[in-house]
């Protein structure tokens, strides 16, 4: 299972504001819903799945500002796939967050002695 990180610019709107266009995209990230997990961020979406079906995916998404009327999009796309493990987005947060418990706890622990 791969994680990739997608941000679609569209080039040329009338407005400063893109949130419209984000809201189109992500209507059509709900017709993969049961093949790919999918999480709005303020700067970009994260899509998880297998590698084959999030390429299609990044394709349909691509391609939303098009039918919209924009002439040019470029989108951005970074792509982590581990294949020594099963990797996912709430897994790579839980890992982050242990860490980040540990290290708290420890602080704790030498507040205490000191």
């Amino acid at each position: 299972m791969a994680i990739v990180d997608v941000t679609i610019i569209p080039i040329g709107t009338e407005t400063p504001s893109v949130s419209q266009y984000v809201a189109c995209i992500h209507e059509v990230l709900k017709t993969y819903e049961g093949k790919v997990t999918f999480q709005l961020t303020p700067m970009s979406t994260l899509i998880e799945g297998e590698l084959p079906v999030l390429f299609e995916v990044i394709q349909a998404i691509h391609e939303v500002p098009f039918k919209h009327g924009i002439k040019r999009v470029a989108t951005n796309i970074r792509i982590d796939d581990r294949r020594d493990k099963l990797s996912t987005m709430e897994g790579k947060l839980e890992a982050v967050q242990s860490k980040l418990a540990q290290t708290s706890s420890e602080i704790y622990q030498q507040d205490k002695i000191n």
